[in-house]
């Protein structure tokens, strides 16, 4: 799934110390595997997962201890959590062994501020939010650290971070409940608006598969082209639209003032709202 781009040594490779991973579900796993992709040493990964994949279960042949308990595993240079939100509460007991005063602490769940994860787990701890384009490695993760964590281990959250894509760091805590709003649940609304091409292609007349067809590749070629471009959004818009033309026709109804921007903007500020409702 990742490739390593260089022959350069990757930071990855010079990590030193045991990294914990708990939580290998999709957001775990697609780290996991950027991770070895970039060169870290399995047998310096212990993976806590109660409900293991086939595939995450079979990386042992790699030297990934899973579920070694905090006795074994010994000291912990770096602890990542990606459990479900849900169920930090029940799963910090048991993570807290793995925790010393040096350790690390880099988290992905949503909604879980840096002060409570200091106060459950302990160590220095950075929180980050990723998306699920992180399974591609072509995702976004926007991160902030507490006061106490050194340049080092802020190097140390970056690699581990940077395997699944770009990262962004913030000063400011407060900005990861917008973050979350735009880049965190942002996948879902591309997403629906592949859907809902599609069925408005279906309501000109086009058949069903074909119009799936259009706006899967629309959404995804547009989307790489964005990526690829040193043009930005606005520019890209108006060099596909021809004065009079057909996109123009559409762009009208979703430039007006009850359209496309009011919409995203009431559906941005209800996710933020939601975010911090749930760091409470």
């Amino acid at each position: 799934m990742f490739a390593m781009t260089s022959s350069a040594q990757s930071p990855l490779q010079q990590l030193g110390g045991t990294v914990v991973l708990a939580g290998a579900g999709k957001m775990g796993g697609a780290l996991l595997t950027g991770w070895l992709a970039q060169g870290l040493d399995g047998g310096d990964v212990v993976v806590i997962e109660p409900h293991p994949t086939d595939d995450i279960a079979a990386l042992s042949a790699r030297g990934i201890r899973l579920n070694a308990s905090a006795s074994d595993v010994g000291a912990v240079s770096t602890l990542v959590v990606a459990v479900k939100p849900q169920m930090f509460a029940e799963a910090a007991a048991a993570l807290r062994g793995y925790v010393s005063p040096s350790t690390l602490v880099v988290s992905i769940m949503a909604g879980k501020p840096i002060a409570a994860l200091s106060e459950q787990l302990g160590g220095h701890v950075v929180r980050a939010m990723p998306n699920t384009p992180a399974a591609i490695g072509r995702g976004i993760t926007v991160a902030v650290a507490a006061s106490s964590v050194t340049p080092a281990q802020r190097g140390i959250a970056d690699a581990l971070l940077r395997a699944t894509g770009g990262v962004e760091w913030v000063d400011d805590e407060a900005l990861i409940d917008a973050v979350t709003a735009v880049s965190g649940s942002g996948p879902a609304y591309v997403f629906l608006l592949a859907e809902e091409l599609a069925r408005a292609g279906v309501e000109a007349g086009l058949p069903e598969a074909l119009a799936m067809t259009l706006a899967r590749a629309t959404v995804a070629g547009s989307g790489e082209l964005l990526h690829r471009s040193d043009l930005d959004a606005a520019t890209l818009r108006k060099n596909v639209t021809s004065p009079g033309g057909t996109t123009a026709a559409a762009l009208e109804v979703l430039m007006a003032d009850d359209g496309f921007r009011p919409l995203l903007t009431r559906a941005v500020a209800a996710a933020t709202k939601r975010s911090k409702e749930l760091a409470k």
